[in-house]
């Protein structure tokens, strides 16, 4: 019988040594529902718990999406603030929920350090936000999406012209809305509705999906709703 895990080797670029740790084979990625802000739920084993490589000598944890490159202020800040307070732990075996929250919680300070672009950072914020979800922590997810929302804003305003904009600005308003920033929601929404420049046939669907439960959410909370929402009843 085929196993869902299997070993790869990875080389620290901090520390320069080679380790293992698993990832899931394609064949076992069966997600069982998938939430409007791209959150995937999985019947058995979560994927995404094991996104994070950590080398188990130095403490360096980071997901293929980082840069290999260190500057020599990055490593020194590395050096004092984690590889110091660190003690050899394996991660290379079958990953628990805490496993995985710690995983990311450490990719997120190495991220930090190394100064990686605020996609990397916001989308290690967005599964924090994700892993809490799945644990009925709703106060803790609630924390870590307002900060990847705005690592999400940082990303637009830095790098939004070189990214699928309609994808972005949809999950700023979904965001938005499950923060109850209502009014946020609805302006990241229209531009994509609005935007001809915009051809993404999905994410103008679903924004247009999320506005009108946007608007729906705004007179549940008897909030005044905007011109263009007074428009469409």
């Amino acid at each position: 019988m085929i196993e869902p895990l299997y070993d790869i080797t990875v080389r620290c670029t901090f520390c320069n040594l080679a380790y293992k740790t698993k990832k899931v084979r394609p064949s076992f990625k069966k997600a069982t529902k998938t939430d409007t802000d791209f959150c995937l739920h999985y019947k058995e084993l979560n994927p995404e718990f094991y996104v994070v490589r950590i080398c188990p000598t130095c403490g360096y944890a980071h997901t293929e999406n980082f840069s290999d490159k260190w500057n020599p202020a990055q490593r020194d800040m590395f050096q004092a603030r984690v590889v110091q307070n660190w003690t050899m732990r394996d991660y290379s075996g079958e990953r628990t929920w805490d496993d995985a929250l710690q995983a990311y919680k450490l990719a997120l300070i190495s991220a930090q350090i190394k100064n990686e672009k605020s996609r990397i950072v916001a989308g290690l914020l967005h599964h924090i936000a994700w892993l809490y979800r799945e644990r009925g922590d709703w106060e803790q997810e609630k924390r870590f999406l307002t900060f990847a929302l705005e690592a999400y804003i940082s990303v637009y305003e830095t790098e939004g012209m070189d990214l699928n904009n309609a994808r972005l600005m949809y999950l700023m308003g979904e965001l938005s809305r499950r923060l109850s920033n209502y009014n946020d929601a609805v302006k990241w929404f229209s531009r994509v509705i609005n935007d001809r420049k915009i051809m993404d046939a999905s994410m103008i669907r679903a924004s247009r999906e999320q506005w009108i439960v946007t608007r729906e959410d705004m007179l549940a909370a008897r909030m005044e709703l905007p011109e263009e929402m007074k428009q469409a009843t």
